[in-house]
């Protein structure tokens, strides 16, 4: 049986580069991935989405111009096997880069191949088992597929950047981040757009204020959304297309589209990874259990990224990669719990979100002061000819440190940054409050916000 010092089971964006980290400090790595180097993010996540995003924001550009006082002749029309051809070959770029370096790295081993676990410190691969004394499983996740949908041909956030032709009518089950986005650009496009979601709300997870205003802007472009949709199915029509039963308050209706996505959330890839071999434990959601430095009930076996189900997000599998390189490298002591919640959902507007709701930090108990400013009294909002959304700041009022932020609006995947570098220095809200920023931008606007905060009972 042939040793490694580690074993790197994909190819993420915690594998990869804690691979070429051991790597350089002359570990001999053998390294897994079944599929495309790179993993979901590069793969089918957010390269792949946020390029498509960019071609709908050109082509919403382009239909609303006159309000700029820019007349564009009637008749744009997006081609989607461009949009598509400029995704791949951003995609093999990166993918290209990434086994180059592999390949010529004389420290790691790349096996192209599934991996399956034998025991706790045994692997299975190609037909080889090899063993190791460190184990790392960056295996990510994938759509999850309810029930009800088995005999239709459906969508998911995958599979549906293969498509080459803008479908008539696109039926997306499942309201929130993958179905907005997607909803959203494929109205851009030219798509008839129906968003079917189980709860009273699209986004259950932010504030009802956030999820409402969300909601009122895709409707406004023209998505038909359907809330309080329950009992939700699919079977395919003799017409080649798609019909979606759904119960919505006692109502039985049925909508038809010509393509359908499923958005129904994401499971860890974890099921066929043989882990009831080993002694590892797993939650009844398929995600391996770890402890605060990602490490799982078995010495020296890690579980990293969407797998161990403490972020799920891009951003929060590279800090698994900083965590575990710190602590094993460099005798650092970092922590999962010392990471502050921040993510971003790119509709256009978009949303940059850190730290605590409004409603969450209510349930807790938090005696909180707000503040907030409607996005058309934000000067660089208003220039631009992008008024919607707002930001809102939420603050202890007895410590005054900042608890959270919903930035919703133009610019507010960036500007949420600040504010989350304010919250890992456990400075009061005041720092912020009395800084100098850019004039103009959106960002200028939170000092003036901080100003007189608001108390919120």
């Amino acid at each position: 049986m042939k040793k490694f010092d580690a074993i790197i089971i994909g190819s993420g964006q915690a594998g990869t580069p804690l691979a070429f980290r051991l790597a350089s400090e002359g570990w001999k790595v053998a390294f897994i991935e079944k599929e495309k180097v790179g993993g979901t993010c590069l793969n089918t996540g957010c390269t792949p989405t946020k390029a498509y995003v960019a071609s709908a924001r050109r082509m919403w550009d382009a239909r609303n111009g006159a309000e700029l006082g820019v007349n564009i002749p009637e008749g744009v029309s997006v081609d989607l096997k461009k949009v598509k051809q400029r995704k791949d070959e951003m995609i093999k770029g990166s993918v290209d880069g990434i086994t180059s370096s592999l390949n010529s790295n004389d420290n790691i081993q790349f096996f192209r191949e599934k991996a399956r676990f034998l025991s706790d410190k045994v692997v299975e691969v190609n037909g080889e088992e090899i063993t190791a004394d460190k184990i790392f499983i960056n295996v990510g996740g994938s759509a999850f597929i309810p029930e009800g949908f088995s005999d239709v041909n459906y969508l998911t956030n995958k599979t549906i950047l293969e498509l080459e032709e803008v479908p008539e009518h696109l039926v997306i089950v499942g309201g929130s981040y993958i179905g907005l986005e997607f909803g959203q650009m494929f109205r851009r496009f030219g798509s008839k757009v129906t968003i079917v979601e189980r709860g009273d709300g699209l986004i259950k997870r932010e504030d009802e204020d956030v999820s409402a205003t969300i909601e009122e802007f895709l409707k406004e472009e023209g998505v038909e959304i359907h809330l309080n949709s329950d009992c939700i199915s699919g079977e395919a029509c003799e017409n080649g297309r798609i019909r979606v039963q759904m119960n919505c308050i006692g109502e039985t209706r049925h909508i038809e589209g010509s393509h359908l996505l499923l958005a129904t959330g994401r499971k860890p890839n974890t099921a066929d990874l043989g882990l009831e071999n080993t002694s590892l434990k797993v939650d009844k959601t398929g995600n391996i259990v770890v402890d605060d430095k990602l490490q799982t009930n078995v010495e020296g076996v890690y579980a990293l990224g969407d797998c161990n189900g403490k972020g799920a997000f891009t951003h929060t599998a590279y800090n698994d990669f900083e965590i575990v390189a710190a602590n094993l490298l460099e005798g650092g002591d970092r922590k999962v719990s010392d990471r502050i919640l921040i993510y971003g959902l790119f509709v256009d507007p978009p949303l940059g979100r850190v730290g605590l709701t409004k409603a969450q930090a209510l349930d807790k108990g938090y005696d909180i002061l707000e503040a907030y400013r409607p996005m058309s009294k934000v000067a660089r909002a208003k220039e631009k000819g992008e008024t919607r959304g707002f930001m809102r700041i939420i603050i202890d009022k007895n410590t005054e440190k900042i608890l959270g932020a919903s930035i919703l609006g133009v610019g507010g995947d960036e500007v949420v940054g600040a504010i989350a570098n304010l919250m890992y220095a456990d400075s009061p809200y005041t720092v912020l409050r009395d800084s100098v920023q850019v004039h103009p931008t959106v960002s200028e606007l939170l000092p003036t916000m901080l100003e007189n905060p608001q108390p919120v009972d």
